[in-house]
């Protein structure tokens, strides 16, 4: 609003208030060339030094889980700073527990608007709780900061574009509560022969024999008998568990999606993945869908580390909507490429022939397969050989809270336009 026109017009009310001897020109002149520069001089200089700063309590959360949220703004200069207003931008899916999101024009990034005042070198701390209310991988910030002199004239703004990420994990639920049976619910665990011994699970005694390690020697019972006993392993290998999550959710993927089937089915594949770590297997994911501003499928190959779990959760938050090819396709793909021994569970929200097709090759090459579906109703006869598992377990029926998994009017299913819309769009 103001510029140099207004420093001359001062200069040339001075001699026009003399002349005629009116004081309020002199006022006016005495403003505009005292207040404003100060004001310009300020305002220009009214962010140096400023620092915006968020401490998430928590990286990690799952669904209905509140995270802390602090701010720290810090004036780093003598000069104070009478307003400061702060724009921070992250998902709906994160509203404050005491305070309120501002909707964007696409209504899932929301705007957390402060304002502060600042004394000279002083740091100002606020506390909030944000609540996760649906999985993902959410971004905060950037941040915008604006601020000016003390009397409003001018105004300077800044974006801060450092960004912090919380993920807010799938529901993981016991798989007894989904309908497994609560023993070996992936089948048999004992191999048939001796590989490896496993030293935590002995299952009997025996005599010595020259070939035996003195490690193995039962002390207490070579005392009762009065002869050496060695103790029985059980012979087990190690067990490989790889989940194969279809987020298709129809049977040709490019007809849209249903959110919440992908929800269920990515939860149950979750609750998979975490029985499998308790029980020692060497779990690993493949998606066929991807992390957000990706086309490559995702994968997490089998190990036992112990952050393993972690890996697996953080890539189910990321998962998206968009299908980078048929499960079938990604199964016959991958599974040459895994241990011979595993266990492929495919979780899925739609059967197709050409996946029970996949599966069927699969169990003939000697492979060891599991179907979990969550259709309300089979769309097709599961007919698979005699040896694979099928768990059918209706969306419908499935023990979630299915308050955490958004607003109900975005359960509603995505359908794509008709081909001949897309082919003619310019």
């Amino acid at each position: 609003m103001f510029s140099r026109a207004w420093i001359q017009l001062a200069v040339i009310l001075i001699p026009v208030a003399l002349l005629f001897n009116v004081p309020a020109l002199l006022v006016v002149s005495a403003f505009l060339l005292t207040v404003v520069p100060v004001a310009w001089w300020w305002g220009r200089r009214s962010l140096d030094g400023v620092a915006y700063e968020r401490i998430l309590g928590e990286r990690r959360a799952f669904p209905g889980e509140t995270v802390d949220l602090t701010l720290h703004l810090t004036n780093g200069k003598l000069l104070p700073l009478g307003w400061l207003s702060a724009e921070d931008r992250w998902s709906m899916a994160l509203p404050l527990v005491d305070g309120s999101l501002f909707p964007s024009a696409t209504g899932q990034m929301g705007t957390f608007r402060s304002a502060f005042a600042v004394r000279g070198f002083e740091r100002i701390t606020r506390r909030y709780q944000m609540r996760c209310t649906r999985r993902g991988f959410y971004p905060l910030g950037p941040v915008e900061l604006r601020s000016g002199d003390i009397w409003g004239l001018f105004s300077q703004t800044t974006a801060k574009g450092d960004l912090d990420w919380l993920i807010v994990y799938p529901q993981v639920l016991p798989l007894e509560a989904l309908g497994f049976p609560p023993k070996e619910p992936f089948g048999e665990v004992k191999a048939t022969w001796r590989i490896l011994e496993d030293p935590s699970r002995a299952v009997g005694i025996r005599d010595h024999q020259p070939e035996d390690s003195f490690r193995h020697i039962h002390w207490k019972a070579t005392a009762r008998r009065q002869d050496l006993q060695v103790k029985v392993y059980e012979p087990t290998t190690s067990q490989h568990l790889v989940i194969f999550v279809n987020v298709a959710t129809f049977a040709r993927h490019w007809e849209g999606t249903r959110p919440l089937l992908l929800e269920q089915v990515l939860a149950v594949a979750a609750s998979t993945a975490s029985h499998g770590v308790q029980d020692r297997y060497l779990v690993g994911l493949m998606a066929n869908g991807s992390i957000p501003h990706s086309d490559q499928s995702i994968k997490v190959l089998p190990s036992r580390r112990p952050d393993q779990l972690v890996h697996v959760l953080e890539a189910l938050a990321a998962v998206t909507s968009f299908t980078t090819s048929s499960i079938e396709k990604l199964l016959l793909a991958e599974s040459p490429r895994l241990p011979w021994g595993a266990t492929l569970v495919v979780v899925t929200g739609v059967v197709t022939e050409d996946l029970l097709s996949a599966l069927v090759r699969l169990h003939d090459v000697g492979r060891r397969v599991v179907l979990i579906s969550l259709e309300d109703e089979p769309s097709v006869p599961y007919t698979l050989p005699p040896g694979s598992l099928i768990y059918h377990l209706p969306a419908r029926d499935l023990p979630f809270d299915e308050s955490l998994m958004g607003e109900p009017e975005e359960w509603a299913p995505e359908v794509a336009p008709p081909l001949y819309l897309v082919r003619h769009r310019r």
